[in-house]
């Protein structure tokens, strides 16, 4: 381990000496390489900078207690060489999971698709909450939310929702949402008081820029309609409205938020890319069905993830156990808990794999 950060340490020395040289800016893609790979490698350099320190002073320390005489400056070795101790250690954990292999696509921006599930109407509804969690999150993160295509059902829920979300470490953060959301709660449309169980599923993939995903233009075909729906005066006066059908598959994918068909069109050939790149992701992980069984979030759509139970005020996470007792806060975006206990548990799992 500590050859490769010996390693690191004198790349990022490199990368620096590079950025310093007159007309580096001048090459956008390079200086955008350059950069990307210094905030990458600066906390593990960081990190481990502080490991060689606390090191040294345990050296110091240790040697220094040999002569020393006093007492009072004794106990005080002793009180630095103990806190130094405790910081390698902890020092040690980090750099363990610093070095974790990354996925490349943590830094991607992300497509999300809700779908109401089991439970009609009041599964539309609750579609639309969890649309709107999402959307909440993002603005704490200070990320950007764009829609990419939405059907309505006429009283507030989303039969179905595209949209995206453009922030720095975006995938990172949201992979492990993908599957089954539960809610359980009394419906507004309920008369007698008894609680119902209804889901959406969550699809979280990450955006498939061209050169991750080549797609054949050959085997799409695109349909114009007028679009429906709330759009003031020109939604239903031109056919801006796209229906993309990708042949081998049979995906098809409608958008219809811009008045203007290429933006629509543009909009869905994004999803379509975004939706080939994931089913790619998704033969490689079976392909690594060993490696996938020891990670949290298998990004299953058919795996029950969480439970919103609306009368006891809670929200479970299935995968990890995990129960907090904050439903209300977490609907309006409050996720970092639960993220933040899903990547420790994610990092736990492939570190005891890399231990074995």
């Amino acid at each position: 381990m500590f050859d490769k950060l010996e390693d690191l340490l004198v790349r990022l020395e490199e990368i620096l000496s590079e950025l310093n040289e007159p007309g580096v800016a001048n090459d956008p893609a390079r200086f955008q390489k350059l950069m990307k790979e210094q905030s990458e490698l600066q906390p593990i350099v960081d990190a481990y900078r502080e490991y060689k320190e606390n090191k040294e002073t345990i050296q110091d320390s240790l040697s220094m207690l040999e002569s020393e005489k006093d007492e009072e400056m004794r106990e005080m070795l002793k009180e630095e060489l103990s806190d130094a101790k405790k910081r390698v250690e902890e020092l040690e954990h980090e750099l363990k999971i610093l070095l974790l292999p990354k996925d490349p696509n943590d830094s991607k921006n992300v497509i999300v698709e809700i779908r109401g599930g089991a439970g009609g109407d009041e599964a539309a509804l609750f579609a639309a909450e969890i649309y709107r969690m999402y959307v909440k999150y993002a603005e704490s993160r200070r990320w950007k939310t764009e829609m990419l295509s939405l059907n309505e059902n006429g009283i507030g829920g989303f039969k179905e929702v595209t949209f995206m979300i453009k922030g720095e470490g975006a995938y990172s953060r949201l992979k492990y949402e993908s599957g089954v959301h539960r809610v359980q709660r009394v419906p507004e449309t309920e008369s007698g008081g008894r609680i119902h169980t209804s889901t959406c599923t969550v699809a979280i993939m990450p955006e498939a820029e061209e050169i991750d995903f080549h797609l054949d233009m050959n085997d799409c075909k695109f349909d114009v309609f007028r679009a429906s729906g709330n759009g003031g005066q020109c939604v239903n006066t031109t056919d801006s409205a796209v229906r993309l059908t990708h042949i081998p598959t049979g995906i098809v994918i409608s958008c219809q938020d811009e008045k203007s068909q290429l933006k629509n069109k543009d909009k869905a050939l994004k999803v379509l890319r975004s939706r080939l790149y994931e089913m790619e992701l998704a033969k490689q992980h079976d392909a690594e069905a060993e490696a996938r069984r020891s990670q949290i979030g298998t990004g299953d759509r058919s795996e029950k993830i969480r439970t919103y139970n609306f009368p006891q005020g809670r929200v479970t996470d299935h995968r990890i156990k995990l129960t907090l007792h904050r439903l209300d806060a977490i609907l309006n975006g409050d996720l970092d808990e639960i993220i933040d206990s899903l990547i420790a548990a994610d990092q736990t799992a492939k570190l005891a794999k890399m231990n074995q």
